[in-house]
């Protein structure tokens, strides 16, 4: 199955496990590039000396195109990069900021660079910048979100009728039939989180990998608009911020509730009352926890078989 995504980054499948924070380390990223797709190592939650190790174990555990996810809110970003540079990775995801700040100064050091958008203004702006594809990602998506509110399903048209380089959809993804979806909607590839937490190899604690597997429909949230728009699961953390809405509190006073740590509490220390327990919607069809390798698998079996099922029945005349 060769395109547009699976040439430019060299892989079997056009799938992309996403750099999520306290989730995708080494073992993550290798094990999902050893199934074919492409790992990232999500740097947003490593200080820069750890990255490199994280870099250093992944290039042991792998020969196959791995990648860095840099959400571009966070400090410490010119070692980052530096590191990045200095460990001779290909591939750079960026996110949470101006693909401007950094695009020309990766290309330069020979490195394809995707930026993650959640609208049609900010896939040009990423696009005009030189990136070589674009992540447009859904409403659905857990973690760190668009302002705007647009759905997968309405935003990789919408994407995909204005942009020239290639495109890979995310949010609410998380099966083979929502992958063959999103292709058909435009997209030359997904990107996936949700399901690759719940994976055995993923970095997040095991009762966080408990209460991913055990959402149901309704269970997650958008919350946080005035700060960084966030989805979480509901727990005790998510009920103080709603009292706090209640109470009319300032975007200084949530900043004040939601403090320092608050993810690395609940994903990576098993706090599920007082941590922030971020996931998307698409955790609700999640029931398992897998080896990644098992999860990609599945995926592309899902694929084709529901590719087979639409051309071989349900346009028959």
């Amino acid at each position: 199955m060769q395109n547009r995504i699976t040439q430019l980054f060299n892989i079997k499948y056009p799938i992309v496990q996403a750099g999520m924070v306290w989730a995708s380390g080494w073992r993550l990223a290798s094990a999902v590039s050893n199934a074919g797709g492409l790992g990232l190592i999500g740097s947003g939650s490593m200080y820069p000396e750890v990255l490199r190790e994280h870099i250093q174990k992944c290039k042991q555990a792998t020969e196959k195109p791995f990648g860095v996810n840099v959400p571009m809110l966070y400090p410490d970003l010119d070692r980052i990069m530096d590191i990045i540079i200095e460990t001779g990775v290909k591939t750079v995801f960026t996110s949470a900021g101006n693909p401007n700040t950094w695009t020309s100064y990766l290309k330069e050091n020979g490195i394809t660079v995707v930026h993650v958008v959640s609208s049609v203004k900010f896939a040009l702006k990423a696009q005009e910048a030189g990136v070589d594809a674009v992540v447009a990602e859904g409403f659905e998506a857990g973690g760190h979100n668009g302002r705007d509110e647009t759905t997968t399903l309405v935003l990789i048209p919408s994407v995909k009728e204005k942009l020239e380089i290639p495109l890979l959809a995310a949010g609410g993804i998380a099966t083979g039939r929502a992958m063959l979806a999103a292709m058909i909607l435009g997209a030359d590839g997904v990107q996936i989180g949700s399901r690759f937490v719940a994976s055995l190899e993923a970095s997040s604690h095991e009762l966080f990998k408990q209460e991913v597997i055990k959402a149901k429909e309704g269970d997650t949230i958008l919350t946080l608009k005035e700060l960084a728009p966030v989805r979480l699961l509901k727990n005790k953390f998510y009920k103080d911020v709603q009292q706090a809405y209640v109470d009319d509190s300032s975007p200084e006073q949530l900043k004040a509730l939601l403090g320092r740590g608050r993810a690395k509490k609940g994903m990576f220390e098993g706090n599920l009352e007082e941590g922030e327990l971020e996931i998307g919607q698409v955790s609700a069809l999640i029931n398992s926890v897998k080896p990644a390798a098992t999860i990609v698998d599945e995926i592309m079996d899902e694929f084709f078989e529901a590719k087979k099922e639409i051309e071989t029945t349900r346009f028959l005349p």
